[in-house]
């Protein structure tokens, strides 16, 4: 079986020498379905894994859950996020939880550790373990629940593909990409429930509608923009502290949407306007092909997150590229970008940067 067919995108440099490269693909695509640019094979089938959280969400939304339970749009951006596990996204999960009228252990997530070193610091000396309601997927899975209880559907076995609700979410998902659910691949993401492997650009065409979805029908429409809008003005809840999603939505000031998936996926959705050439949505589908799993400590760049390092050098030189950000912005999220790789003694030895031109 070949392999797909990736181009290098992220150099990463020490002295003269070109120590490390990062391949990768992506795919540029607007509201009409009208393709923008790429790299790589815009082609390439491959998972979303939890970028495909604000799609597993829709159908809730458009249900009529939001004004069913009295979500808060806190509360809905943190069922479309990957969260640190702070205290705080601890405490909103609890209030969502209480609103459905179910308990922490009914979610089927599992545990894993804090991403959030502080918060992991502070529950160790507490003598702390990880709890369900920590997990990055615990408001997902709420969400989830949410959907099974209003429909007065099993709540056991919410996470099977067989499940109701997944198959709604599947039909949904499906239909935002203008596909048929047949033609979807359907594996097991990391937190037991069902994930979606389509085509880079089916997955920026997604994107794209679920920023822009005024050809949508007007029920979906309306469920498309409270989501978006709720993680663009909520970004501390969707990631968390000195995590790339949450930052540039935070500078992007509503005008952008950014969903980080595992193993290198990245999906970014662009509000009309936030491009002066176009008022339609723009959505960006990126994969790197290595899996992105080689951050390091960034001594020069305190409190940003290290658990990736090509998928936002990657993503802000295609914003520049297409001229979604200003300088101001770009200035904000420079730890970042394009950069100097600093050793322990804060001595240049080399830089990350970008080798792809739209």
């Amino acid at each position: 079986m070949p392999y797909p067919k990736y181009a290098p995108l992220i150099e990463v440099t020490r002295g003269e020498i070109v120590e490390s490269i990062h391949f990768g693909a992506f795919a540029v695509v607007d509201s009409t379905g009208k393709f923008l640019a790429g790299c790589g094979d815009p082609g390439i089938c491959t998972f979303l894994r939890s970028s495909a959280k604000p799609f597993q969400a829709l159908p809730l939304v458009e249900r009529g859950g939001v004004e069913q339970f009295g979500f808060s749009e806190r509360e809905l951006a943190l069922i479309c996020a990957s969260h640190s596990g702070t205290d705080e996204h601890l405490n909103v999960v609890l209030g969502l939880q209480k609103k459905i009228g179910i308990q922490e252990s009914q979610l089927l997530c599992g545990r894993h550790p804090i991403s959030d070193e502080p918060t992991a610091e502070a529950m160790l000396l507490r003598g702390e373990q990880p709890r369900i309601n920590r997990h990055n997927c615990s408001g997902k899975h709420s969400g989830m629940l949410a959907h099974a209880k209003m429909r007065n559907l099993s709540l056991d076995d919410y996470i099977l593909k067989e499940h109701p609700v997944q198959q709604t979410i599947l039909k949904v998902f499906s239909e935002m990409c203008a596909m048929d659910p047949s033609q979807v691949e359907v594996g097991i993401d990391g937190c037991s429930v069902p994930t979606f492997a389509v085509s880079l650009k089916q997955a920026a065409y997604a994107m794209a509608r679920l920023c822009e979805p005024t050809q949508l029908e007007q029920t979906r429409a309306d469920a498309c923009l409270r989501i978006t809008h709720a993680m663009t003005h909520n970004p501390d809840m969707v990631a968390g502290p000195g995590r790339f999603d949450t930052d540039l939505m935070t500078v992007a000031d509503g005008m952008i949407l950014s969903k980080a998936g595992a193993e290198g996926y990245q999906v970014v959705g662009l509000m009309p306007g936030a491009v002066n050439t176009s008022n339609l949505g723009i959505g960006i589908a990126l994969k790197i092909s290595d899996g992105d799993l080689g951050g390091h400590v960034r001594p020069t760049f305190p409190g940003i997150s290290t658990d990736s390092r090509a998928r936002p050098i990657a993503i802000l030189s295609i914003l520049k590229q297409l001229g979604a950000l200003t300088s101001a912005q770009l200035d904000r999220l420079s730890g970042y970008d394009v950069r100097s790789i600093c050793n322990w003694q804060k001595v240049p030895v080399g830089e990350y940067r970008t080798v792809f031109q739209l």
